[in-house]
């Protein structure tokens, strides 16, 4: 069994029978799923047993291929914080696909990434897709398939990684030093993506998961002069900042090396990547923060009908009882939509502060309701 399908049945359904001697593997494949599925770890196996084939020493190829000093394999990772660019890709893989390879019978390029390809670089990447050569197979990854570019997709074989079961994530997290409550509430909330239970359960994620929290609670309580929704925004904020003071570094890297005449022109490509670096990171920062607001509102209402065995929050058991407590499930309910419409909003381009005070006062409205008298 390739090396990391264990878990995926959909992978190594497509993936084995290509392996050599007698299978024949695709020139592109596009792997997809939720991050810290182990589609890297299958990249890499799979590069191995294409690289191994024939060689004199295939234990010794494939000792090479993990460490990554494989002269056959080449792994690229974005440069641009977040974006692949042209760089990236037009030297090391489109003129590199041209060449024969150094030692083994093929040549191997994985991708990673494969959402935050800019424009420029993808159309840099059709013809290698288009007519690759006869010894070359690329491996593109990505978390978020539905931002891959269509000419690039429609150009690869999918493999689906499926999300892993929350109880593998806890034991993972566990194993990494997590408090097992903690690991076993991060893992359910991050609805199958490890590396998604790893940020909630370590870090700020905590902090995060409690200003969620906060601002459920306010909106259900009508307490909303505080203004919770600042503290999602000032988390967002941070997150899209440190991906910029990531590139500052950077930038201040490479301008050593560059000639003057080239320097503008690098400031100005670099000052159109930050912002949207940080749009993006923000975003994705702001959308958790209501899943998780989301959640909230759904645990309440999974307890408030006494189904407590389905809460995703179940480190946090004891204050979703007594924050359900005589509250009407069907308006718990109601608050997940409301949630969920503004998750949606915002992927609009809405302004941010404005969206999350309108949530605020829109759940204030239902007040998540209160339970109808018996009788």
């Amino acid at each position: 069994m390739l090396t990391g399908t264990e878990p995926h049945p959909h992978a190594r359904a497509v993936l084995e029978p290509a392996l050599p001697p007698a299978g024949r593997p695709s020139h592109a494949y596009l792997f997809h799923g939720p991050a810290g599925t182990g589609k890297r770890m299958v990249a890499r196996a799979f590069a191995a047993e294409l690289l191994v084939e024939g060689a004199s020493d295939p234990e010794g190829a494939r000792a090479r291929v993990q460490r990554g000093a494989h002269p056959d394999l080449t792994w690229v990772v974005p440069s641009g914080a977040h974006e692949l660019l042209v760089g990236d890709i037009d030297e090391r893989v489109v003129a590199a696909a041209t060449r024969t390879p150094f030692e083994a019978r093929r040549r191997v390029f994985v991708l990673e990434g494969a959402d935050t390809m800019v424009e420029a670089a993808a159309n840099k990447m059709l013809k290698t897709l288009e007519e690759p050569g006869p010894h070359v197979h690329l491996v593109l990854l990505t978390d978020r398939p539905a931002e891959v570019r269509p000419t690039i997709s429609s150009r690869c074989q999918a493999v689906r990684f499926d999300p892993l079961p929350a109880e593998e994530i806890a034991r993972r997290l566990v194993a990494e030093g997590v408090q097992q409550e903690r690991a076993r509430g991060c893992a359910r909330l991050a609805l199958g993506d490890a590396d998604r239970a790893r940020a909630l359960a370590t870090g700020d994620g905590p902090k995060l998961r409690a200003a969620a929290e906060r601002f459920a609670g306010a909106a259900l309580s009508g307490e909303l002069g505080e203004r919770p929704w600042r503290a999602l925004l000032s988390y967002a904020q941070r997150r899209g900042d440190a991906v910029v003071e990531q590139m500052e570094a950077q930038l201040a890297d490479e301008l050593e090396y560059l000639a003057k005449r080239d320097r503008k022109r690098r400031e100005t490509e670099h000052a159109e990547r930050s912002r949207r670096a940080h749009r993006r990171m923000k975003t994705e920062a702001l959308d958790l923060s209501l899943q998780l607001v989301g959640l909230w509102f759904r645990d309440l209402a999974a307890v408030a009908w006494e189904a407590e065995e389905v809460v995703f929050n179940c480190d946090r058991a004891e204050e979703l009882r007594s924050a359900a407590s005589g509250r009407d499930a069907q308006a718990l309910r109601a608050a997940v939509e409301l949630v969920e419409d503004t998750r949606q909003r915002l992927a609009l381009n809405v302004g941010e502060e404005l969206a999350l005070e309108a949530l605020a006062y829109r759940l204030e409205g239902r007040r998540g309701g209160a339970r109808p008298p018996a009788g």
